[in-house]
C-alpha cells in the first residue's frame, strides 16, 4: 500500500468530480459509465473506438502498487465497490502528443469479489486510456470508469490500429446526420440510383449511393468526396469509416431527407437506405 499525499488526494477528489462519460457517442446511442465496471476485455470495436477517440493518451503499463481511497475522497461509491489510486510504471506510450512520465498515478472504481475483496491488480499489465490531469504531470484521468483494460496481444493491437486510423490525415469525418436523398429511376422497371447526403461536423462532403440493375443484387458504396468513384464499394467491418456510419446514422430516412422527391421516389430511396443499414450491421456496443 503507499501512502497518498493531501496534493495527490485533492487531485483525485478533483478527478472524481469531472469524470464524463465518453465523447463522440451519437445521443441515439449513447452510453453512460457503470459505477464499477469489470475489469475484463472482450469489448467490441466500436466500444474500443469510442474509448480510443475520447483519450489524448493510451498507455501499455504495469501495475505497481494499488491503494484504497475511503471517507470523503470516495463519495458515491457503493457498498459492493472500491475506489482506488492506482499507480503504474508506463512500458510504452500508444498515444500522447506530450509524452509521460515513467510514472503515472489515477483513480479507478471496481467491483469487490465475491468475498467482499479488492481484486488483486498489483503486477497486473494493463491499457489504460485518459486525459492529462492539468498541474499535474505524474497524474491523468480515465476518459470512462471502464477505460483500464488487461493487456491482451488482441486488445493492444486494436487500439493501436484505431489510434493510427484516427490520427491518420484522410481519416473520415464524424459523421453527424442525413440530408437530402435522392432517386432516380433507371430504364427498365426496377433499374435504378438512389444517392443520400450526409452531413458531416466538419462540413466534408460523404454520400452512400446504390445502384439496381434488373436481376442483380443492389450494389451500394460510400464516397469520401464530391465525386463518386464507380469502383468505391462498402466499407470493410470493423474499421473506422465503418463505425462512423453504423454507430451514427439512424435506422431509417429522416422525413426531410425524402421531403423534395415523388411518392414512388421517396418509397425507393427508404427502401435503399434501409439496405444500406442492413448490409452495415448493427454497431455493436457492449459497454453500459
Amino acid at each position: 500500500m503507499i501512502a497518498l499525499h493531501h496534493t495527490t488526494i485533492a487531485l483525485v477528489a478533483l478527478a472524481l468530480s469531472t469524470l464524463p462519460a465518453v465523447a463522440q457517442v451519437p445521443p441515439q446511442t449513447g452510453i453512460s459509465a457503470p459505477s464499477a465496471p469489470a475489469i475484463a476485455a472482450g469489448l467490441a470495436y466500436a466500444d474500443l473506438t469510442d474509448l480510443v477517440l475520447a483519450a489524448p493518451i493510451i498507455a501499455d503499463a504495469t501495475v505497481r502498487s494499488v491503494s484504497r481511497i475511503k471517507g470523503a475522497e470516495a463519495a458515491g461509491v457503493g457498498p459492493s465497490d472500491a475506489r482506488l489510486y492506482v499507480e503504474v510504471d508506463v512500458t510504452s506510450l500508444i498515444r500522447g502528443a506530450q509524452g509521460l512520465p515513467p510514472r503515472i498515478g489515477y483513480v479507478l472504481d471496481v467491483a469487490l469479489d465475491a468475498r467482499g475483496k479488492v481484486p488483486n491488480l498489483k503486477k497486473s499489465r494493463i491499457l489504460l486510456l485518459a486525459r492529462p490531469v492539468p498541474g499535474a504531470i505524474n497524474q491523468v484521468q480515465l476518459v470512462a470508469r471502464d477505460a483500464q483494460l488487461p493487456w491482451t496481444p488482441d486488445t493492444d493491437s486494436q487500439l493501436r490500429t484505431i489510434a493510427r486510423d484516427v490520427l491518420a490525415a484522410d481519416a473520415p469525418p464524424v459523421i453527424t446526420g442525413v440530408g437530402n436523398a435522392f432517386h432516380v429511376p433507371g430504364a427498365l422497371p426496377g433499374e435504378g440510383e438512389t444517392q443520400v447526403f450526409l452531413t458531416t461536423a466538419d462540413q466534408r462532403p460523404v454520400s452512400l449511393s446504390v445502384l439496381r440493375r434488373p436481376g442483380e443484387q443492389p450494389r451500394w458504396a460510400v464516397a469520401l468526396s464530391e465525386i463518386v468513384d464507380e469502383a468505391a464499394g462498402p466499407p470493410a467491418r470493423d474499421t473506422l469509416l465503418w463505425y462512423r456510419l453504423a454507430c451514427a446514422l439512424p435506422a431509417t430516412l429522416p422525413p426531410q431527407s425524402t421531403a423534395a422527391l415523388e411518392a414512388a421516389d421517396a418509397t425507393v430511396a427508404q427502401e435503399d437506405y434501409r439496405f444500406v443499414m442492413g448490409a452495415l450491421g448493427e454497431c455493436g456496443r457492449t459497454r453500459r
